[in-house]
Formats: C-alpha cells, sequence, structure tokens
C-alpha cells in the first residue's frame, strides 16, 4: 500500500523496450539523475501528479535478468527488495515478448504488486502478431495495458492502472514452477528460512537464490541474525541436489520454459511479416563487407557534427567569458580579488563550460543513434575489431571522439554497458591527442624541424598514442580488469524514428549534470592553481620595474614633444588633432591583427625604420589627414616604442614574479626528477600549469621566457626555443612524447571521477600515466643520446 500521498513506482525492463521513452512521457522535466551509492549505475528519477496523487517512478537500469551477473542487474534488483517500491511498472517490448518476458518471471518472484506495459504495440501490429492480454494477466497476476512510448499512447491507461494496483496493495498470486524435483527442496528451505524468524525479503525467492548459490544473496543472508541453520540448510539440500540436476542452469531453464508458456498461451496470431524493415536495413547496415565502412562513416559525421558544430557556440562562450572578464576588471578594484575572480574563477571554469556545446552535440548524436536502434548495430560492426585490442565494439566511439576533446570522449564511454570494458575505455582515452594539445605539437615541430617534417612529426605523435591505448587496453584487460571477456549478445531492437522529447532530454540530463558535477570540482582546482602562480606576493625584484616605466614613459613624452616642435604644432588643440589621428591608426592597426587571427593568419607586421613610408594599411587615413599624416605617423611610431619597451619590462616583470612563485618553486623541486628527461625547471611550471589545459603550457612558457607568446601567436617562442643553447630537437621530441602521455586536463580527471565514481580511479589514473610519461620521455631522451642526436 503507498506510504502517505506519494506510490513509488519501479520502471523496470529490458534494454530497449522503450522503458525510458516512458519514463520521459510521465514525468518530463521533473527528473533527477545521480549515481546509486557506491556504484556508477545511474540512477533516474521522476515525478508527476496523477489525479491528485503524486507518483515517484524510479527508471531502473535496463536488464535482460535479475541474477546479479552485472552491476546493472544487481541495481535493479536492490532497488525492489531493499526499497520495496509501492508498483513495479514492467515494460515488455511486445514485438519481442517471449525474451522479455524472462525478466517478468523474475520479477513475479519478487513479490510486488505489477503493472505490465505491452510496449511497441503498434510493431506487433505491424508484424502481424496478436496476443490475448488477458491470458498474460492472468498468468503474470499483473494488470496488462497497452502502449506506444514513442508516440505516447496509452500513457494515460498506465497511470490510471498503476494507482489503482498501489492503491489495492494486493500481490496476485502466481509461482514459477521449478519441476518435481526442486519444488520439494525449495519449500522445505523455505520453511527452514521461516523459523529463523529475522529475514524479511521474500521466502520463496531467497529460497531459489540460496539454492542457485546467488554470492549476492548468500552474502545478505550471512550478515543477518539466527541465520547460520539457513545457510548450512542450503548448502546441504544443493549436495543432495548436484547429482540429479545442472545446478548451474536449472533454474534458468525453468525460467525459460515459464516463459515460453505465458507466450503460446497468450499468443493469438505469430508474425506474418518474416522479413521485416530492419532486417532489410540489417542487410546494409550489418553487411560483413560494407557494415564497417558505413559505421565508419557515420561515426565520421558524428564527430564532425561535434566538432564543427561545436566550434561556434564553443567559441561564443569563450567570447562571452572574455567579455565577462574584461568587464570584471572594469567593476573590481585592480589587485588580487581582480586577479581571483578574472584569472582565476572566470578564466578556469570559463574554458570548462566552453566544452558544454561539445558535450551537448556529442550526446545530442548518441541519444539519436541510440534510439534509432543502430547503435547496437554498430557494436555488433565493431566488437571483432575492438575485441582484438581487448575492448567492446562501442568503445571505438569514445575514443574516437578523443581526438576533439577528452571531456565528452570519457562521458561518452557511458554507452557501453559491461563495467569493465567502460574502465578500460576511459584509461585508455586520453592517449588519444585531444585538440589542446595540437597547439603544443605544432609549437616544437615548428621550431626544431624543417617545415616540410612538420607534419609528419604531428602524425607520427598521434599515431605513437593510437599505438599506447591497444598496448594499454590489452594490459588493462588482461591484469587490472581481468576474466573472460563477456560474449557479445546483444539485441537488434527495430529501427524506429525516435521522438524528439526523449532525444533531447538524454541531451539535457547530461549537459546539466556535467555543469554541476564537473563544473564545481573545477571551479576548486582552478583557484589553486591560480593561488600557486599568484603567490606569495612579496617579490624581490631584480628593479625597480614602476620607476623603470615611469622613466621610459618620461623619455618617449619628451620625444612627443620633440616630434610636435619639428612640426610646428604647438597649440594644444593642434595637438590634439594629431593624437587623435594616432588614435584612429591604432584602432586601424587593431582591427586589421583581429581580422588575421579570425582568418588564422600572422598579424599585419608594420615597416617602421627611419624613413619608411607611411604604411596602405593608414591610406584611407591618409586621405583624411594628408597635411597632418607625416607628423601622426612619426607620433604613432613614438607611441608603439613606447609600448613595446613598457611591454618587456611587464614581461620581465612577470617573468620574475612567476620565477618566484609556489608554482615555480614547485618546478625547481621536481627538477631533479625532469633532468633525467631533459627538462628544466620552466618546462616543470609549463607541465604543472598544462594542467588545467595542455595550451596553458605554450602560454605559461611565454610568460617565463617574457616574449609574450601564447598559443595564437607562436612565433616569439619558436624564436627564443631556437636559440636556447638548452633546447634541442631532442628534447623537444622527449617533450611531445611526455605531453601525449601525462594525464589529462583538470576537467578530464574531473569527469574521470565522477563517471567511475572514485577518488581511487582518479588517482591511479594520473599516477599511472605520470609514470608511464616519465618512462617513454626517458627512453626517447637518453635512447636519442646513445644514439648520437
Amino acid at each position: 500500500m503507498a506510504s502517505g500521498n506519494s506510490v513509488r513506482i519501479a520502471l523496470a525492463g529490458n534494454p530497449n523496450c522503450g522503458k525510458t521513452t516512458i519514463f520521459n512521457n510521465i514525468t518530463g522535466s521533473k527528473q533527477h539523475v545521480g549515481n546509486y551509492p557506491g556504484v556508477t549505475v545511474e540512477k533516474k528519477e521522476g515525478e508527476t501528479t496523477f489525479n491528485g496523487q503524486e507518483l515517484l517512478f524510479i527508471d531502473l537500469p535496463g536488464t535482460y535478468s535479475l541474477t546479479a551477473r552485472s552491476m546493472d542487474e544487481l541495481v535493479a534488483r536492490n532497488v525492489i527488495i531493499n526499497d520495496e517500491p509501492d508498483v513495479i511498472v514492467n515494460v515488455l517490448d511486445a514485438s519481442n515478448l517471449e525474451r522479455n518476458l524472462y525478466l517478468a518471471a523474475q520479477l513475479i518472484e519478487l513479490e510486488r504488486p505489477m503493472v505490465v506495459a505491452l510496449n511497441m504495440a503498434d510493431v506487433a501490429e505491424e508484424m502481424g502478431i496478436k496476443y490475448d492480454i488477458r491470458t498474460l494477466s492472468a498468468r503474470t497476476g499483473a494488470t496488462v495495458v497497452n502502449t506506444v512510448g514513442r508516440d505516447n499512447v496509452g500513457t494515460q491507461d498506465l497511470l490510471e492502472a498503476t494507482v489503482a494496483v498501489a492503491q489495492q496493495g494486493n500481490v496476485t498470486p502466481v509461482k514459477v514452477s521449478y519441476g518435481e524435483i526442486l519444488e520439494p527442496k525449495i519449500d522445505e528451505l523455505e520453511s527452514e528460512i521461516k523459523a529463523a524468524g529475522t529475514i524479511t525479503y521474500p521466502l520463496r525467492w531467497v529460497a531459489i537464490k540460496l539454492l542457485e548459490k546467488d554470492p549476492d544473496v548468500v552474502g545478505k543472508i550471512m550478515r543477518i541474525d539466527n541465520t547460520d541453520a539457513v545457510i548450512a540448510k542450503a548448502e546441504a539440500l544443493r549436495n543432495e541436489l548436484k547429482d540429479q540436476v545442472d545446478l548451474d542452469v536449472v533454474f534458468q531453464e525453468y525460467r525459460h520454459r515459464f516463459a515460453l508458456d505465458v507466450y503460446n498461451d497468450m499468443l493469438i496470431q505469430g508474425p506474418t511479416e518474416l522479413e521485416t524493415r530492419s532486417d532489410k536495413y540489417d542487410k546494409i547496415l550489418t553487411h560483413r563487407i560494407w557494415g564497417l565502412p558505413i559505421f565508419m562513416f557515420i561515426m565520421w559525421l558524428l564527430f564532425n557534427f561535434v566538432n564543427t558544430l561545436g566550434a561556434y557556440p564553443q567559441d561564443w562562450l569563450d567570447q562571452g567569458f572574455t567579455a565577462l572578464g574584461e568587464w570584471c576588471t572594469t567593476v573590481i578594484p585592480k589587485g588580487q580579488l581582480q586577479s581571483l575572480v578574472v584569472d582565476g574563477i572566470i578564466g578556469g571554469v570559463g574554458a570548462v563550460l566552453s566544452f558544454l556545446p561539445l558535450i551537448v552535440l556529442l550526446f545530442l548524436g548518441i541519444s539519436f543513434l541510440e534510439a534509432t536502434g543502430y547503435m547496437a548495430r554498430a557494436a555488433f560492426v565493431m566488437d571483432r575489431v575492438m575485441r582484438a585490442c581487448g575492448l567492446h565494439g562501442k568503445s571505438f566511439i569514445p575514443l574516437l571522439l578523443g581526438f576533439g576533446c577528452s571531456v565528452p570522449s570519457v562521458m561518452g564511454a557511458r554507452i557501453l554497458d559491461n563495467y569493465k570494458d567502460r574502465m578500460v575505455t576511459i584509461f585508455v582515452t586520453p592517449f588519444m591527442s585531444c585538440s589542446a594539445r595540437l597547439p603544443v605539437y605544432v609549437l616544437f615541430a615548428a621550431a626544431f624541424f624543417p617545415p616540410e617534417m612538420g607534419g609528419t612529426v604531428v602524425a607520427a605523435i598521434y599515431f605513437l598514442g593510437i599505438i599506447f591505448a591497444i598496448i594499454f587496453a590489452k594490459i588493462f584487460r588482461s591484469f587490472i580488469f581481468s576474466g573472460e571477456a563477456d560474449p557479445f549478445v546483444m539485441e537488434l531492437p527495430p529501427y524506429h524514428m525516435p521522438t524528439l522529447k526523449s532525444v533531447f532530454m538524454h541531451m539535457w540530463e547530461r549537459s546539466v549534470l556535467y555543469v554541476k558535477k564537473a563544473g564545481t570540482f573545477i571551479l576548486a582546482a582552478s583557484i589553486l592553481v591560480w593561488f600557486l602562480i599568484a603567490y606569495p606576493q612579496d617579490v624581490q625584484y631584480t628593479q625597480d620595474y614602476d620607476a623603470a616605466r615611469e622613466q621610459v614613459t618620461q623619455t618617449y613624452e619628451a620625444q612627443d614633444a620633440a616630434i610636435f616642435a619639428q612640426f610646428g604644432l604647438a597649440a594644444e588643440d593642434q595637438q590634439e588633432a594629431i593624437n587623435g589621428i594616432v588614435d584612429e591608426m591604432t584602432a586601424a592597426k587593431e582591427e586589421a591583427d583581429a581580422a588575421a587571427e579570425k582568418a588564422e593568419e600572422d598579424p599585419v607586421e608594420l615597416d617602421m625604420a627611419e624613413g619608411a613610408p607611411i604604411p596602405e594599411l593608414f591610406a584611407d587615413i591618409q586621405k583624411d589627414h594628408e597635411q597632418e599624416m607625416t607628423a601622426a605617423w612619426a607620433l604613432y611610431k613614438n607611441r608603439v616604442g613606447m609600448n613595446e619597451e613598457i611591454g618587456v619590462l611587464d614581461e620581465m616583470q612577470a617573468s620574475e614574479k612567476i620565477e618566484a612563485s609556489y608554482a615555480a618553486q614547485f618546478g625547481k623541486a621536481i627538477q631533479p626528477i625532469l633532468a633525467p628527461l631533459g627538462f628544466d625547471w620552466k618546462l616543470g611550471v609549463g607541465l604543472v600549469a598544462a594542467m588545467a589545459a595542455k595550451e596553458v603550457l605554450i602560454s605559461t612558457l611565454g610568460t617565463i621566457y617574457a616574449v609574450g607568446g601564447d598559443d595564437t601567436h607562436q612565433q616569439p617562442i619558436v624564436d627564443y626555443l631556437q636559440q636556447d643553447p638548452n633546447f634541442t630537437p631532442l628534447i623537444a621530441v622527449a617533450l611531445m612524447v611526455f605531453v601525449l602521455v601525462y594525464p589529462p586536463c583538470i576537467a578530464a580527471l574531473a569527469v574521470i571521477k565522477r563517471e567511475t565514481n572514485s577518488w581511487k580511479w582518479m588517482t591511479f589514473m594520473f599516477v599511472y600515466e605520470n609514470v608511464l610519461a616519465w618512462i617513454a620521455a626517458f627512453i626517447v631522451y637518453q635512447g636519442g643520446l646513445l644514439l648520437g642526436f
């Protein structure tokens, strides 16, 4: 009976039976998504009100059985047994009913009030199948309702039946018979359980599970007081039975027999359409020759869809956070608070949230493919190739997306049902070089290799990452997540056009989860990185930079005055007019640089040597100010010179400040560890800072070297690296290998923590990739020295 005014309903069913579509139809946006305590299985709950009755729906993981062979099965079973929902709604696929009834047989044994939603009735009708639902109701003891979840048909009838069953609270007694040999033993053990008086689970179900020697149930019963006799009795009965029946399969056989009997009793007319539309499509999409190329093409489309289309909103978010940071600098006084907000919080969290468009589009595409029924075919097509690498067929999808970004790649591993396959995929995903690593590869390839070799070097690093992924997938599957690979048994559901509501809700819930979980972790990490770089504040500089800047300003102001005097511009209004022209020239240069950056070209270079003519860039301004332009050009060059000298001082001060920071102290502390790789403390600081995002390595080096480099304007860093006697092509290769292998960014680590639901596994990822990166870079560097490079 429902407690209070709230009815708790568990939705159970096989994968691809339409259960989640029905859940979305009923609960709409009133859903809560998380993980079950202690496990990585997703927990979904949703609320609705029907005829004044509050209903809480729990969408159980899709399972084929409740024998606890997988975490999904165990969670589904434990929710029903431990949480005791008021009603179980068992969603059955009407087009594949015989197989679905196997789960129904197990749900019956849990002795909870049950409603059967005979879903996909339209597909069954299209196949020519006809059922007698009254017979199904009688054989299962459940109220049966026809539904078509995709079209939201039968939802109201299902709610009415569910509320009615909850109010009645009765369980119609139905038994799954286990034959003449097993039934007496079940009754005997049930009596022993009843005599113990301490077990509150359904007694017949417990007896069956103890005879099956279900490890989870055995463990549960052993932890209950006064059950030693029950455990001993179960073991004695198993010994009696082992010579008469095969206890490993006999219970499953009787459940299958029950499902078949129910199916045959209720079947009025079998399928008349022997080859369905899905069968016709599968002749092409799962063809042993064409299936793989078609799948590769579809994944190529998805990959480009995510990265190409996602680039636009990602850029908008970047611009938005940049604008927000600029606005904050105008309203927050200059100082540590401004730096914390702008550089730490907005810079760090903004970078993470810029991944959101990729997350949204990734799950939009995956949700669509799953809902159409194609994803099951994709796993079938890719399984043989991926299994040779120790991975599951579905692993190909998140690994492919890893070349764009590790964050959606790790989250994409959720499409893998098996825990071990999912974990192995997560652990090798970072070997796929994400787009953030590309600027690092390009920088060092450009600095130390001829232009014609740069592309080959970068491609070789990408290929090396794939080799690492294959090797370590085999290692992890053999040692850490060992055991026989699960047989590739997968239902191929019928193709159908998914509902927009279902696809978008699937996409929305994961996007919100990403913002809530990863975002909060990143906020703390970004503040920590900012603190390590910004402190300590009491730095002892090699010179008084404020006085030096003042001296530069005074010198150039004197030169401004000399220029005004040279051209006879003594009046204040004349000088203001020239200053206005200089402002126009400055704006024109900034606009040209912005256009070059957008076109991914180098900034506009101006010849400002003595006697150089006025650049063509300022031709329009010159037309409007013909007489004043010579004076304005001279003043413009003087202002540029002043800004450059002040900029050099700013960069020198920033370099000294960061060298005295806690981050630099840490870099120097780990320098002995990095020395065998050829890395100095500056690279140590850069690698630590690049944990926020790999391209940060470039901007960090630019700050340290005081040459103003970043991941967009790289040429100054290239010049410096080429002139640095302590940097060689061999060190560059070792560094690229290290960046390839060492742990992904903080965002990816946060998502790994979220997806594994374990600090242990995130720490393991962090440690093993750092160790492996060191070993790989050591082999490259020391091996190169031995070979004379």
